[in-house]
């Protein structure tokens, strides 16, 4: 199984963000992020942000169980 993954530090910010968010699906990814955008980055809720978001998924493998 492959695990989505976003991670902040692929954008630029003032707070230097280390934050990375991973699930088994985009759609939980994408609305992780989205709540974490808004919240600690003070981003408006957007399907413009959702988008943004969506793109800079990455796949890869789950470590071992």
């Amino acid at each position: 199984m492959t695990r989505k993954t976003i991670d902040c530090r692929q954008y630029p910010s003032e707070s230097n963000c280390s934050i990375a968010i991973s699930a088994d699906s985009e759609d939980e990814v994408v609305e992780a992020a989205a709540q974490h955008a808004v919240q600690v980055h003070g981003h408006q809720d957007s399907p413009e942000l959702r988008a943004q978001l969506r793109q800079g998924i990455k796949s890869g493998e789950t470590a071992a169980a």
